[in-house]
């Protein structure tokens, strides 16, 4: 987040204050935004953050809510996340195998490393589902 708001301020005071603006700040911007979003996906499962149908799940007590919670991450999160994974590697392998750079002249180099980070935080949404299932069975069992 901090790397966007120093990208952003320096575009600005490039842009009013010296008449200059790179493409290359303004795609990084996209990046940088792109990077957080997608690995504040595992964050918020963490944090209990994520989207869920609450008019059941408010009035269900904390073992049944720890059951949902396990099912769920298992029988969606996971394989979802397994899919992103797989249908990502050739995406990102392509791009890496041709060099891939921005079609914009001035833009970014290296597209690739951008592309690679849809798999790699689906990976990391992989290890923090599997946190989350870990934190349920301790409420199930009764440790929480």
């Amino acid at each position: 987040m901090i790397l966007v708001m120093l990208n952003v301020f320096f575009d600005v005071i490039a842009r009013y204050f010296f008449q200059g603006s790179t493409i290359a700040t303004q795609e990084l911007q996209w990046h940088l935004f792109a990077v957080m979003f997608l690995f504040g996906i595992s964050y918020a499962l963490q944090d209990e953050a994520h989207v869920r149908v609450d008019f059941l799940y408010d009035r269900f007590k904390p073992k049944t809510k720890a059951i949902v919670n396990i099912l769920g991450t298992i029988l969606f999160l996971i394989p979802f996340a397994l899919l992103i994974i797989y249908g990502s590697y050739e995406f990102v392998l392509d791009s890496y195998s041709i060099n891939e750079i921005s079609e914009d002249p001035g833009g970014l180099t290296h597209r690739w490393i951008i592309k690679a980070m849809i798999p790699l935080s689906f990976i990391f949404l992989i290890i923090s589902a599997i946190g989350y299932i870990l934190k349920n069975i301790e409420i199930i069992k009764g440790d929480k």
